[in-house]
């Protein structure tokens, strides 16, 4: 696969991992098109406008709804790849009802792509990201995996409509996806499972996961000593050159673990960030002992099944299909979180967005 091989789609190209994707498709010479939920949205849609102007003639945009029944057939047509990055995210205090609406919308959204490409004999290919929350549902799950690291062989079995609606949603979204995929011939899927996403966004606008759980970070919320949660971490520059190589290898298939083989921890996020910006006064320098954040916990909407979960628990991550396969050099941890932080204080300002997106990215 070449970038001279005709247009290539990137649905949800306004979120946070899309943007950074489409950027890259066109600096490497790629004709894109992409979709977003509406053109209206000025403040999504500017950095799309932007990269038209500095590639002329090289970026299309559509409006497209993942719950609409062919809403991405017109941006497919003549492409033979397709990247499906667009993906509904809600904040978890804004879940009514899992099902209704979390998992309904991933599902149906993911079976709208795929009828599309269905409908659409160009396409060779379809890269899917999904995320490490579609591999595991708790930690505690991957104590249960061969020498307790994480792996691409594994599918998340214990996250449900109750208990971590989006991962359970990221979970059957994807499997419905292969299901899809095993049942034809023509085209073949590639998924690629980020942990969270960091790095710098494209535009202020994002309503990334990722984003708003460091967003408590920076602002303060720990100033008085982080708690004892680690995460799965990507670059989302990585993550979007990933999805690039997932498409141009010939050999790439299955599953590809995106994310550092070390876990990073809030505490090691804010003494990164430190280094740099020394006299931050809202950045937590230690850590806090175990027995207060299960106490007080709850009153943070943490439950204690998920604190006894997922505090103080740490694993590794077989990354090694990714660096193998897919050629994937792993940023510093440091760089990525200077430049997340840098982007947040340059966007803080900018006018937040409200509800649901239907183009965000996946966390880990």
């Amino acid at each position: 696969m070449s970038s001279v091989d005709g247009p290539v789609l990137v649905t949800g190209g306004s979120g946070f991992v899309g943007s950074h994707l489409v950027r890259q498709l066109l600096e490497r010479g790629y004709r894109v098109r992409t979709t977003v939920r509406a053109l209206a949205n000025r403040p999504k849609v500017k950095p799309l406008r932007a990269m038209q102007h500095r590639f002329p003639g090289s970026l299309e945009l559509f409006e497209a709804d993942l719950l609409r029944e062919g809403s991405f057939d017109r941006a497919m047509d003549g492409c033979r790849v397709v990247f499906h990055v667009a993906s509904p995210f809600l904040m978890p205090e804004k879940i009514k009802d899992g099902r209704k609406d979390v998992v309904e919308p991933a599902l149906s959204g993911t079976r709208n792509v795929v009828a599309g490409i269905e409908r659409t004999p160009t396409v060779e290919r379809l890269v899917f990201t999904s995320t490490v929350g579609a591999i595991f549902g708790d930690y505690t799950d991957v104590r249960n995996m061969a020498d307790q690291v994480l792996s691409e062989r594994y599918f998340n079995s214990t996250s449900t409509v109750e208990n971590n609606p989006y991962h359970y949603a990221k979970t059957v979204a994807e499997q419905a996806a292969w299901k899809a995929e095993r049942a034809q011939g023509r085209w073949r899927m590639i998924a690629v499972n980020p942990g969270l996403v960091l790095g710098p966004s494209l535009t202020p606008a994002s309503d990334s996961g990722s984003l708003f759980l460091l967003d408590e970070l920076f602002k303060g919320y720990f100033f008085y000593g982080a708690p004892d949660f680690s995460f799965t971490v990507a670059d989302v520059r990585d993550v979007a050159s990933a999805h690039i190589a997932a498409a141009e290898s010939p050999g790439a298939q299955g599953r590809y673990i995106v994310a550092a083989a070390e876990m990073v921890s809030f505490l090691d996020m804010s003494r990164a960030i430190l280094e740099r910006f020394p006299r931050n006064v809202r950045l937590p320098r230690h850590g806090l002992p175990h027995w207060p954040v299960r106490i007080l916990g709850p009153a943070f909407g943490l439950t204690q099944d998920y604190i006894r979960k997922h505090l103080g628990i740490r694993f590794r991550v077989d990354n090694r299909r990714s660096v193998e396969e897919l050629g994937v050099t792993y940023r510093p941890i440091g760089e990525t979180l200077i430049d997340h932080y840098t982007a947040w204080r340059i966007n803080r300002q900018a006018p937040p967005q409200s509800g649901a997106s239907r183009e965000s990215t996946t966390t880990g």
